[in-house]
């Protein structure tokens, strides 16, 4: 085993918290999943989120290949009947309209 350390628990909020000593190095604000086992606890480091898709850098990327905006006038979208313009429909569904 490892070197040993003691920690206090103390009151929270509506929890109970229990400081971890600096020397083990963890790092503040991060997440951990508490289990139980056998009557102890066992602490692991929730896994970090991935990173999220930076669309900076790639917005660049399509100038010169060939790609061109929308002009306004092609976003023209033909009409399609929606159900609850469908009296039998909202009748139905939305019986409290």
């Amino acid at each position: 085993m490892g070197v040993e350390h003691t920690a206090k628990s103390f009151k929270s909020g509506n929890s109970v918290a229990i400081r971890i000593p600096a020397a083990l190095g963890v790092e503040p604000d991060r997440e951990w999943i508490v289990e139980e086992k056998d009557g102890d606890l066992v602490l692991r480091p929730k896994p970090k989120a991935k990173r999220k898709f930076n669309i900076e850098k790639v917005r660049g990327c399509a100038i010169g290949s060939g790609l061109k905006r929308i002009e306004p006038e092609d976003r023209v979208f033909e009409y399609r009947p929606l159900p609850w313009e469908n009296p039998e429909w909202r009748a139905k569904h939305m019986p409290d309209e």
